[in-house]
Formats: C-alpha cells, sequence, structure tokens
C-alpha cells in the first residue's frame, strides 16, 4: 500500500506520528506536508495529496489541519476525491463502508495523536461495501 500525506501547521507532529506507524507496517509514504509549525497556506499542501490519488500514485491520501474542514474543502474540489472529515474511529469507517472516500481529513486541534492513528488504521482497513451505496457515490462528483 502506498500512502500520500499533507498537513499545514497545526499538524506537523501527527504527521510524523502517522508516518512512522505507517512506515513500520510497511506502508510506502509520500510526504507533500510541512514540517514546520510556521503559518502557511493548506491548499499548497494538500492539492498535491488529491493529485496524488486522482491519478493513481497511490491508495489513500491523509491531510490533516486545524479543523480538518479547510483541507477537506480543498482536496474535495478534485472531480475523483472523497475526502471525509473525521472525529472518531467508527466515522472512519462509515466513510470507507459507505461512502467510499479515498481521502481522511483529521482535525489536529481537536483530536489526539492516538486518536488519529486509530482513525487511519480503521480508514485504510475498512474495505468499500458497495452494494445500495455504489448508485449514491456514483452522484456525488459534478459531471
Amino acid at each position: 500500500m502506498k500512502i500520500s500525506i499533507g498537513n499545514d501547521h497545526a499538524g506537523p507532529d501527527y504527521k510524523l506520528a502517522i508516518v512512522k506507524h505507517l512506515e513500520s507496517k510497511g506502508i510506502e509514504v509520500i510526504n507533500h506536508g510541512t514540517d514546520t509549525f510556521d503559518s502557511v497556506d493548506y491548499p499548497d499542501f494538500v492539492h498535491p495529496v488529491a493529485n496524488d490519488v486522482e491519478n493513481g500514485v497511490v491508495d489513500f491520501g491523509i491531510i490533516i489541519c486545524g479543523s480538518g474542514n479547510g483541507v477537506a474543502m480543498s482536496v474535495n474540489k478534485h472531480q475523483k476525491i472523497r475526502a471525509a472529515l473525521c472525529w472518531i474511529k467508527e466515522i472512519a469507517v462509515l466513510a470507507r463502508q459507505h461512502n467510499d472516500a479515498n481521502i481522511i481529513s483529521l482535525p489536529a486541534r481537536y483530536t489526539s495523536i492516538q486518536q488519529c492513528i486509530e482513525m487511519v488504521d480503521a480508514f485504510l482497513n475498512t474495505a468499500f461495501e458497495g452494494g445500495r451505496h455504489q448508485n449514491r457515490v456514483n452522484k456525488i462528483a459534478c459531471k
């Protein structure tokens, strides 16, 4: 499995912990995020993640900012992206099962690093159920 990750200044420590965790499991990670706490513009660090997912360079994406909202709004402008803002593990599971989400958005200022690692694991280990959900997912992107 290959993952792309991006973050703004609210998430360097979260990104570092998630990358370390994923790499310990043999997962390759492409890092597009900032490594400092200096203020940056989050779209600059998450559009490359969306491009990686959209172009099939990676299997999934992970994006991090203070609330998770700005980064999710940014990447969801891409036609093939379904980014889900997740606050708890159960939402991460449902985002995959019901919405076939391909990017998880994490709110660094409202969750712990351990919670985020658990959400990422749940997200990456949950399959899309298809079935009745497929028709709905097909209607998400604008044509």
